[in-house]
């Protein structure tokens, strides 16, 4: 592909991208309306709420994004966040079509952009204006620079090579604290002595310690936050996770036969590489590598094990998988034996087929993503329809809004402009009066009505309360004193 045709392709992906967010609304998810409302107390010069209740851990860049996007959008600041990370999911397949050049030729990154760029998961969490998205764009490409050009060994371009890789790791570092691994490990990759580089790869961490001690006092308040909400909210954490986690999670973002096909193009990348590599094969590795050591520490520290702390080296696999179902495409020019390379063709047709025959049993996974793309649009709809109403307006002047439990709280904070104390989750302290909201229907009780870490029976009217307004999705109840 040209360099031409590269930037058309990739314009073009980016207008389609518009166009869809523009038909299809999508909303921000909960962690992402917290960083708006953070956002906008930084621009009323209020210190942002990081200890709110079950508030999730800040991203100091993530929180600056939000920041000026609510001051040149203002309220439309959370779909125009939603743009933001679904235009970073195409600067990340983009980015590992770079990568998956440099490493392994043309059809191979075709093949693992398009294996990135079909995942549901990273999908799903573009539409929620997840941070993760524009991470793994950020550290995509510090990987795609690095693998296109390497690091100077010698002394003739020694003080700048690697500055720009680095550079954009330090960035993500600021939207999530993976990067730091990533950042060291490269440090150590380009010489010890690069004091200039260790300079740059210490910048996020100090920068994130310095947000949160500025904000709660605390330098490493992230990281307790992070840990006290896991033990609250009786998410699966500990080593003895790791395995087990480890397996399910890269299998579920990458899809069973891509993380299959990843694992077997590692080995075909090890044993027909030459010696010494003509490409920059380290750099998959290394982000697979480091991606899973970062996420046994996440167990080692009794952090959540979640399936975003498998993000990069689920991406990783998605590259090699590129080699395994097209590398001998390429082997093809660089002299790999015929034999070796028609026995590969035939093993990946008859793989081929098998996917084919996968993605037919999974098609329901399609129609899943859209149904959970109208709902996140309806429940945000109706949401509104009932805060905006005249009973909920009214009822306000009696107390605080109350929901069964935290879901719902940022972004009723964010729509109606309300400090942390006007808006409550039951779960957390049932106040006596005020507009207390409850579900309506099986999905969104389950969806909203329950949460990990709080009681059901936050789900039921106190006495006192009256019904004033209802629609699909949800019911208001007032007290007035």
């Amino acid at each position: 592909m040209t360099r031409r045709t590269e930037l058309v392709v990739f314009a073009g992906l980016a207008l389609a991208t518009i166009v869809v967010w523009a038909l299809v609304p999508t909303y921000p998810n909960y962690d992402a309306y917290y960083h708006l409302v953070w956002g906008r107390e930084l621009l009323d010069g209020v210190t942002p709420t990081f200890e709110a209740y079950a508030a999730p851990t800040e991203h100091p860049l993530y929180v600056a994004i939000c920041a000026l996007l609510g001051a040149v959008f203002g309220t439309d600041a959370d779909r125009v966040l939603v743009l933001f990370t679904a235009l970073s999911m195409v600067a990340l397949v983009w980015a590992v079509y770079r990568l998956g050049r440099a490493c392994f030729g043309e059809w191979p990154g075709r093949a693992g952009a398009f294996f990135v760029g079909t995942s549901f998961a990273l999908l799903l969490f573009a539409a929620k204006a997840y941070v993760d998205v524009p991470f793994l764009a950020v550290v995509l490409w510090a990987a795609a620079l690095e693998a296109e050009k390497p690091a100077a060994r010698g002394e003739r371009g020694w003080s700048r090579a690697g500055l720009l890789p680095m550079g954009l790791l330090a960035v993500a570092g600021l939207l999530r604290p993976e990067a730091w691994v990533l950042a060291g490990l490269y440090w150590l990759w380009c010489g010890w002595r690069r004091w200039d580089l260790l300079a740059l790869a210490v910048v996020a961490p100090l920068l994130w310690a310095l947000t949160d001690y500025a904000v709660t006092g605390d330098a490493l308040f992230s990281l307790h936050s992070t840990s006290a909400l896991a033990d609250a909210l009786g998410r699966e954490r500990g080593v003895a996770h790791v395995p087990g986690s480890f397996v399910r999670f890269l299998a579920d973002t990458a899809r069973p036969p891509v993380a299959l096909a990843g694992v077997i193009g590692m080995v075909l990348a090890v044993w027909l590489s030459p010696r010494p590599p003509r490409r920059a094969l380290h750099v998959p590795f290394a982000l697979f590598g480091a991606g899973a050591l970062t996420f046994v520490g996440t167990g080692v520290a009794g952090l959540s094990i979640i399936p975003r702390y498998l993000t990069v080296p689920s991406i990783a696999l998605c590259l090699f998988a590129g080699f395994c179902v097209l590398g001998f495409v390429e082997r093809s020019r660089e002299g790999t034996d015929g034999v070796v390379r028609r026995r590969w063709a035939r093993v990946m047709v008859a793989g081929a087929v098998l996917g084919v025959v996968f993605v037919a049993a999974r098609f329901t996974v399609i129609d899943n993503l859209f149904t959970e793309l109208r709902y996140i649009r309806s429940t945000h709809q109706t949401l509104v329809a009932l805060l905006e109403s005249p009973a909920v307006t009214q009822g306000r002047e009696c107390g605080p809004i109350t929901f069964p439990n935290y879901r719902l709280v940022p972004d009723t904070r964010w729509l109606l402009d309300l400090p942390a104390a006007a808006v409550g989750a039951r779960s957390d302290a049932r106040r006596p009066h005020g507009v207390a909201i409850f579900t309506v229907g099986d999905k969104t009780l389950h969806r909203y009505g329950y949460a990990d870490g709080a009681s059901r029976t936050t789900t039921v009217v106190d006495p006192g309360f009256r019904r004033v307004a209802a629609n699909a999705q949800f019911a208001a109840y007032v007290s007035c004193p």
